[in-house]
């Protein structure tokens, strides 16, 4: 008799891709947030990259007449909007004005630790070891990618504040987003989250006005491209695989971002990473690689049966 194949791992491929997607784009936001940080106020900057991607999420939502999302999914859609899109945004476009990138790095990615802490308390998404140990070896990677590229000046109190709030803002909205997905698709989720958000920087309209106006058409293309990017296309393929896999598991997935940042930083700005930096980016792409270690069913007893050895295994947490 053939033995039926595992379709497990079929069925996770969809959700791995959509995070590759995910993290490629978030990580290439680093380089467009710097050349246009230098035009655009924080404020201004996260209000026009999330305005430009709500008329770009709208524009789909039209196209493909999807409607507004169930009641119960409006919950977790404003937590989410107007945390992890609007306060996020500012936090860390403010706080990268005020520490270097390196420190930036390591207070943000705080946020991954909280995650899967938080799901566990309010999702019941549970603490897997291999979750626990992937986190911890990536964040150790992010830590040595911090420390690499931190200037030798001291960093700023009120930039590792902000940094510090962009990473609890982003902890927060991941798994307020999650049970939102339980009920509303992700174009939904993210579309209504990207509006939340724009809403929320409004106060910041007369400075956008202002820095449209005085800055370089290059800078402008910058936000354009977070707009469509690592706001609207990006957000909607984490929504994706969130909707497929546990908070904990895709928090962790963003310890790729560092390592990445170092080779786009390589590639694009011909900024030659040190050895040390190389060891941390590896650490982060092998805890990524840990944390999405499936955990091995919790018993297993091998029963004689005909002859023939057949294996009993417990359900799977």
């Amino acid at each position: 008799m053939s033995k039926a194949p595992d379709t497990g791992y079929q069925k996770e491929w969809p959700a791995v891709a959509a995070a590759a997607v995910t993290v490629v784009l978030w990580a290439s936001a680093f380089v467009s947030i710097r050349s246009a940080g230098s035009a655009y106020s924080p404020g201004a900057l996260a209000l026009g990259r999330l305005l430009t991607g709500t008329v770009a999420l709208g524009a789909i939502c039209l196209i493909r007449r999807v409607g507004w999302p169930p009641r119960a999914a409006w919950p977790g859609i404003a937590v989410s909007g107007f945390f992890w899109f609007g306060v996020y945004s500012v936090a860390l476009n403010w706080g990268e004005r005020l520490v270097d990138a390196g420190t930036a790095a390591m207070v943000v990615n705080i946020g991954p630790i909280l995650i899967p802490l938080l799901s566990s308390k309010l999702l019941g998404e549970g603490l897997p070891r291999p979750l626990l140990w992937g986190t911890a070896v990536s964040f150790s990677g992010a830590v040595v990618v911090g420390l690499s590229m931190s200037d030798s000046g001291s960093a700023s109190v009120l930039g590792v504040v902000l940094c510090l709030v962009a990473a609890m803002t982003y902890a927060g909205g991941v798994v307020a987003q999650k049970p939102a997905l339980r009920h509303g698709g992700p174009l939904q989720v993210t579309t209504f989250g990207c509006l939340i958000g724009a809403v929320a920087c409004l106060p910041f309209a007369g400075a956008l006005v202002s820095d449209v106006a005085d800055a370089p058409l290059s800078a402008t293309l910058n936000v354009v491209y977070l707009g469509l990017f690592p706001t609207a296309l990006a957000f909607t393929t984490w929504a994706f695989a969130l909707a497929r896999t546990t908070a904990g598991r895709m928090g962790a997935t963003t310890y790729v971002v560092p390592a990445l940042v170092v080779l786009m930083s390589w590639l694009v700005l011909d900024e030659v990473p040190g050895l040390l930096t190389l060891a941390g980016g590896a650490l982060c792409l092998a805890g990524v690689a840990l944390s999405r270690r499936r955990p091995r069913p919790a018993g297993s007893a091998v029963v004689a049966t005909g002859g023939q050895a057949s294996r009993e295994t417990s359900p799977a947490d």
